[in-house]
């Protein structure tokens, strides 16, 4: 199966694959950091307004990495119950670490948005991209996030997905590799890097 090269191929590569939709008046909403500049290539093809939706992953105490939720700067935060389940954990004894990755969201996001007021989302179509999906925690939180400001029509849309997170979704996920053995998002890139802040401002300019 195929490669990607960096975030800007695979980018272009899932605008084509969104780009035979009739879209109402699209909104592409990049997760920080690695989603953005995928975001960029789709909402540059699709002629569409490019902004983004900050989630933080909530980590297993211990293990930060783990993430057994997500977060956004001004919403309740969304767990996986079954994976609290397994590590016998429960919401109040993470409730510091939501706090804190609250807080981050909130910082990242006004570091991102500087002055300019959040996108309208309502009665409109708002694409929301990530570069790879996993797990999904953050990709939830932040799909519940737009949910709530009543968008006409929501989808998620990443150049590769984990065969098994797709279908855990209600909201319609849009992929253009879905690999047999998922491995991890960075097994599909020739170049992963970590995507700077830098780099995320200077696609939001």
């Amino acid at each position: 199966m195929k490669r990607f090269a960096n975030r800007q191929e695979a980018g272009r590569a899932l605008a084509a694959r969104l780009a035979d939709h009739a879209w109402h008046d699209p909104l592409v909403l990049g997760l920080p950091r690695g989603g953005v500049p995928v975001a960029k290539e789709v909402a540059d093809q699709l002629d569409a307004e490019l902004d983004v939706v900050v989630a933080r992953k909530i980590g297993a105490p211990g293990h930060p990495e783990y993430g057994v939720g997500a977060v956004t700067a001004d919403s309740e935060p969304i767990y996986d119950p079954a994976v609290l389940r397994a590590l016998n954990l429960t919401e109040e004894q993470l409730s510091h670490t939501c706090d804190e990755e609250r807080q981050e969201a909130a910082r990242r996001t006004a570091l991102y948005r500087g002055d300019r007021p959040p996108p309208h989302i309502s009665d409109r179509d708002v694409i929301v991209v990530d570069d790879g999906l996993a797990t999904g925690v953050t990709a939830r939180a932040a799909l519940h996030w737009v949910a709530r400001h009543a968008p006409q029509h929501l989808v998620l849309a990443v150049p590769v997905a984990a065969r098994e997170s797709m279908t855990t979704f209600d909201t319609p996920v849009v992929a253009v590799l879905v690999p047999r053995n998922f491995g991890a998002v960075s097994r599909w890139y020739d170049r992963f890097d970590q995507t700077t802040d830098a780099e995320v401002l200077s696609a939001l300019a």
